[in-house]
């Protein structure tokens, strides 16, 4: 995979096509978001309105199935997240341009306000001193291994959705390149069910990630199971 080409500089900072490519993905989303919501209606929906209603409810449902009654939190972050890496990861498809997934800036980026996304939305619900408090939980001797999962999961993250999209735009190309147009269909089709797959477990993950943040206080402080020693039944 070829390096992302400098499109232009700002001073000293270098503006790359991933980065442009990445702004042109923002753009649509916003212009699309406003077109698509102008004319909404509870009484007579249009078409747009009913797939984006269904877009929206089954990531809902996907929230609800990991951490129930919280949809209406992370729906926005999550949903974003979920929409942004599959626009991205299809990008591939449109000649001349290249997924910005497939560059591990864009996925560390990616990663890295997942990241921040747990411990915000972690001590949100639990409280700094008590969502702190889970560090050192059973063990104060936990303390770097806990440290050091968190840094690992986020550089396998980024690392993970890199390395399947980078190979997967490597592997079109070489398909393209040794059969020609031969077998355009098929190598499209295995595209989008990749791309849309990887995104999907990118944002599950970070659903996964995000739950265990906010659900770290209530298995810190959860009380063990009461030993009960009832002696009214028990023998003499």
């Amino acid at each position: 995979m070829e390096a992302a080409s400098v499109v232009f500089t700002l001073g000293w900072l270098q503006i790359t096509s991933t980065v442009v490519t990445t702004w042109g993905l923002m753009l649509v989303f916003g212009v699309g978001c406003w077109l698509a919501t102008r004319n909404l209606s509870v009484n007579q929906p249009g078409l747009v309105q009913t797939a984006l209603e269904g877009v929206v409810q089954s990531i809902e449902a996907a929230i609800e199935g990991v951490l129930p009654g919280r949809a209406g939190l992370l729906l926005p972050f999550i949903g974003t997240l979920w929409l942004f890496v599959a626009v991205a990861n299809l990008t591939g498809l449109v000649p001349e341009l290249h997924s910005p997934t497939a560059d591990l800036s864009t996925t560390a980026a990616l990663a890295f306000v997942v990241f921040l996304s747990v411990h915000w939305y972690g001590i949100r619900t639990s409280g700094l001193k008590d969502y702190l408090k889970h560090y050192l939980t059973p063990s104060p001797i936990l303390l770097p291994f806990h440290i050091l999962g968190e840094f690992s999961r986020t550089l396998a993250l980024a690392m993970r959705l890199f390395g399947n999209i980078m190979s997967l735009e490597m592997a079109a190309l070489l398909v393209l390149l040794v059969a020609g147009l031969l077998v355009p269909v098929p190598v499209l089709m295995l595209h989008i069910v990749e791309a849309l797959v990887q995104a999907y477990i990118f944002g599950t993950l970070a659903l996964i990630y995000i739950a265990g943040g906010m659900q770290s206080h209530e298995a810190s402080e959860s009380p063990e199971a009461p030993q009960t020693n009832d002696k009214k039944g028990s023998a003499p």
